[in-house]
């Protein structure tokens, strides 16, 4: 019965800090028993926010969900770098951003239109077969190509150095943690990916989402 619910439909998860995409598709195929499932874009463990899980025959419109714009807030902090452009990885550079101020910032920050970008090295991107993360975590380096991603607006919400709050708005393919880094680099300083979230996914909005426990006891109520 739990099946039959929740086919042929597109749920809309908050997915919670320290997951995997993967591991939320996972976890959802067993407890509501759905062989098909996919998502439809993913989210790094780290970040929190929307993700699309479509079931049965809406499996079929998860390549048009991903070409959807996606929009996230997040928070950059200058003064220090880390190889995966996030916390996932220990720092391995700090620098002084103590002459760094508020205009240097917004004047840096001009992450707009088409842009060649540079997946991180720890990334799911396949480079000759392999995950480059998994190249990464054994101590290779990953030839990750820059790549085209359209930037629709990067909208800096607060200033205050060493953090930054912005609002991004971008295409399919754009790793935030590339332009936190991007930007660290631009001001001469350094900066990571501090925190993310996915606040929307083309018209489906994270107000509607449910956490992973809501879902699963509304679907032990339907049962």
């Amino acid at each position: 019965m739990i099946q039959q619910d929740f086919l042929d439909t597109i749920l809309m998860v908050d997915k919670p800090a320290g997951w995997t995409s993967f591991d939320v598709v996972k976890k959802i195929r067993l407890a509501l028993k759905i062989k098909k499932i996919g998502h439809a874009g993913t989210l790094d463990p780290l970040a929190t926010g929307l993700l699309l899980l479509c079931t049965g025959k809406e499996t079929k419109q998860i390549s048009k969900l991903q070409a959807l714009p996606k929009t996230y807030t997040g928070q950059i902090v200058l003064g220090k770098t880390t190889p995966s452009m996030d916390l996932e990885t220990a720092f391995d550079s700090v620098s002084s951003y103590s002459h760094i101020d508020t205009d240097m910032v917004a004047a840096a920050a001009t992450f707009v239109g088409t842009i060649d970008q540079v997946p991180p090295i720890y990334s799911a991107l396949k480079v000759q077969g392999r995950r480059a993360y998994a190249i990464a975590r054994k101590g290779g380096i990953p030839n990750v190509m820059a790549r085209p991603v359209v930037i629709h607006s990067f909208t800096l919400k607060e200033i205050a150095i060493p953090y930054i709050s912005f609002e991004l708005v971008c295409s399919k393919g754009t790793y935030v943690r590339s332009l936190a880094h991007d930007l660290g680099q631009k001001l001469g300083v350094g900066g990571y990916l501090h925190a993310l979230s996915r606040t929307k996914i083309g018209s489906y909005s994270l107000d509607d989402a449910q956490s992973i426990t809501a879902l699963l006891e509304h679907a032990r109520q339907m049962a």
